[in-house]
């Protein structure tokens, strides 16, 4: 009988996805890869780790339906972004593409005892519709007011997010989700769609570093892994610890608070 590894690293060459436990002979799945912006990796997560995830998927689920989401932070149109990354090459039977921004929503709870801004959060009601979901991420390091965010499986989900409810000046973003900031937010999304997320997957064949809070323009570090486990925080602390960054404040509260 083999025994579930909780975090697994990988070279990136080498990567062969293991679904987690919820993942197998699952009728539908719900894949949100990090995909938000017109730029290739490592801003955005590469095609061949996401070609590899859905492979892992169709061989423990050869009937699965996958449902590839994700909902686009840029004023370049989504068809526009998934075609220029190749997302469409990836598509065929059993596997759509589907806009986050164009989907019915459903107000989500927030079951922090003590929410940090949104006690609730809307976002596609599909998560509740699919038997399990996974965040497929890039990884990365932006600067915010001087502070180092570190985005991976769990900032991911962001993306997730409607802009159309989460716009603050700028409408091809979700500037209502930094604050009052976004580790304090990131509390409130984990609370509130983190449970419906049964696996991980950071893309750490390289680190992006921006030089400003910019997640699309900045520097590409190699690093050479793949990082992957069923759950999020856990896949998470162990991408920083590859990637040699500081565990973030906020997967440190949530460990602590559960």
């Amino acid at each position: 009988m083999s025994v579930s590894v909780p975090v697994v690293t990988v070279p990136s060459d080498r990567f062969q996805y293991q679904p987690p436990a919820a993942a197998h002979q699952a009728p539908r799945i719900l894949v949100k890869p990090n995909l938000g912006y017109p730029v290739g990796p490592p801003v955005t997560v590469s095609m061949s780790v996401l070609s590899a995830v859905i492979r892992g998927l169709q061989a423990q689920s050869p009937n699965a339906e996958i449902l590839i989401v994700e909902g686009v932070c840029s004023k370049v149109a989504f068809d526009t972004i998934m075609a220029k990354l190749g997302v469409y090459q990836l598509l065929s039977e059993g596997i759509q593409l589907l806009n986050a921004d164009d989907l019915e929503l459903a107000e989500y709870p927030n079951h922090s005892p003590n929410p940090v801004r949104f006690k609730t959060m809307w976002a596609p009601k599909l998560l509740q519709e699919v038997d399990c979901c996974l965040s497929v991420s890039a990884f990365k390091r932006t600067q915010l007011k001087g502070v180092p965010l570190i985005s991976a499986s769990l900032k991911n989900l962001y993306g997730l997010f409607p802009r159309a409810k989460y716009k603050a000046r700028s409408t091809s973003s979700r500037g209502q989700l930094h604050r009052p900031s976004v580790p304090l937010v990131l509390q409130d999304v984990y609370h509130t769609l983190g449970h419906y997320f049964v696996g991980g997957v950071v893309d750490c064949t390289h680190k992006f570093i921006s030089r400003d809070w910019q997640p699309d323009r900045g520097d590409r570090l190699p690093i050479g892994q793949v990082i992957y486990g069923d759950d999020l925080l856990a896949v998470d602390k162990a991408a920083c610890q590859v990637g040699q960054e500081a565990i973030p404040d906020y997967i440190t509260a949530l460990e602590h608070g559960r």
